[in-house]
């Protein structure tokens, strides 16, 4: 081993220092792009890849007063500093800073252009951002946003297709009963609870007169799922995902869906079901809310009410008749219906909701929380099995997001 050329210098102090100087070096830096032009006076002096990221981020976060970044009026100009964030960023970085400009900087307009459009990350927010804009979009900017949400809408429908399908599935195999099942069908449980008084004490065993277990699956439909999602502005990523859900459920042949969006009125999605994207393009985010009207309109669509799970998808603030619509779905309990209320299915949690209208809920039996869009599927399960929600809710923990701040 090579000693150091001063022999009072501990051996390794050397590499040590460096290595120190280093992580000084590169916490400036890291500070300094943090703090922007108003460090460089204090901290070390960028060069390189550095002077771009530090000019991207200051064109959107740079303030002296009048905001000294910004990005122009110009969609060519955006479009470039999408390329750039994109250049020097990982991927989860860029999404915040295209909500960031797109907030600080009311780029809303300018998302309307098919280059800035082509030059964004796509991801749920952008999505939404889109579908909210809606028919604002010029003919000119349709075909790239459309290939933007057809791109994430593939991406999470890729996601959770397989699961859904399989979690759904078993769930259906489940809840049909025989009572000449095959060996590995058999119900245990069901089975000695069936036949408990066919207990033989002397023997300490259960001789079953009748096997329970579950049947195979026909091609029949077996259940009815219809989804209501409420078109305010605060259900946007709820909407987008209900939508690739109801797309995804719609290919079950044992299962038939239907999918409605209302704001003041109703609109049936059913028929675009085969192509969320097509499900997406056709609301219309904000106006006002008609609860009682929506869920009137999905009595219409229940006629085997033992066999049908009704998803309200709404932060509940009604703007029809709030009695009657509670009525309705009192009604529909009533009837056999599975009713659940999702506040919210989205990763982001509960938005704001009508505390009052989901106390009452709660008193009359029917679930209102928020699911993240990974819960769904065994959310469906449970109900498909008809199981306690409200139980399931508690354990996953889903019931307290919904109703605590």
């Amino acid at each position: 081993m090579t000693r150091p050329e001063n022999p009072d210098t501990p051996v390794g102090s050397t590499s040590r220092d460096t290595a120190t100087d280093r992580d000084t070096t590169d916490r400036d830096r890291r500070w300094r792009l943090v703090l922007g032009a108003a460090a460089e006076d204090s901290l070390t002096t960028l060069s390189g890849a550095d002077t771009a990221m530090d000019g991207a981020l200051g064109k959107l976060y740079d303030q002296s007063g009048d905001r000294r970044g910004g990005l122009g009026r110009s969609a060519p100009g955006v479009a470039r500093w999408l390329g750039d964030i994109r250049e020097y960023f990982p991927t989860t970085v860029v999404q915040v800073m295209q909500r960031d400009a797109v907030e600080r900087l009311n780029l809303h307009a300018l998302l309307a252009e098919p280059e800035m459009i082509d030059a964004v990350e796509p991801d749920i927010d952008m999505v939404t951002m889109l579908i909210g804009l809606g028919r604002a979009i010029p003919a000119k900017s349709k075909a790239s946003a459309r290939a933007l949400v057809r791109k994430v809408v593939d991406e999470v429908e890729r996601r959770i297709a397989d699961r859904t399908r399989s979690t759904l599935g078993a769930a259906l195999d489940r809840s049909a009963r025989t009572l000449r099942p095959r060996l590995h069908d058999i119900d245990w449980n069901a089975t000695i609870a069936r036949n408990l008084r066919h207990y033989l004490p002397e023997q300490k065993t259960i001789v079953p007169e009748r096997l329970v277990g579950h049947g195979r699956r026909s091609q029949r439909v077996s259940k009815d799922i219809v989804i209501a999602i409420d078109q305010s502005g605060s259900m946007a990523a709820s909407i987008v995902y209900a939508s690739i859900f109801g797309a995804v459920i719609a290919t079950m042949r044992a299962i038939r869906t239907s999918l409605v969006v209302f704001d003041t009125s109703v609109v049936d999605l059913t028929d675009k079901l085969d192509d969320p994207v097509d499900v997406l393009f056709g609301t219309t985010l904000g106006g006002g809310t008609d609860i009682n009207r929506a869920i009137a309109y999905c009595q219409g669509l229940i006629d085997r009410p033992d066999d049908s799970i009704f998803v309200l998808i709404s932060d509940l603030y009604e703007g029809g008749v709030r009695d009657e619509m509670l009525k309705r779905i009192h009604q529909m309990r009533d009837d056999g219906v599975q009713v659940i209320v999702l506040l919210a299915l989205s990763d982001e949690g509960a938005p704001a909701f009508d505390r009052e209208i989901a106390g009452d809920l709660a008193a009359m039996g029917v679930p209102a929380f928020a699911c993240t869009p990974d819960a769904f599927p065994d959310l469906l399960a449970v109900a498909i099995s008809r199981g306690d929600i409200v139980g399931w809710a508690d354990a996953n923990e889903l019931s307290r997001r919904g109703m605590d701040d």
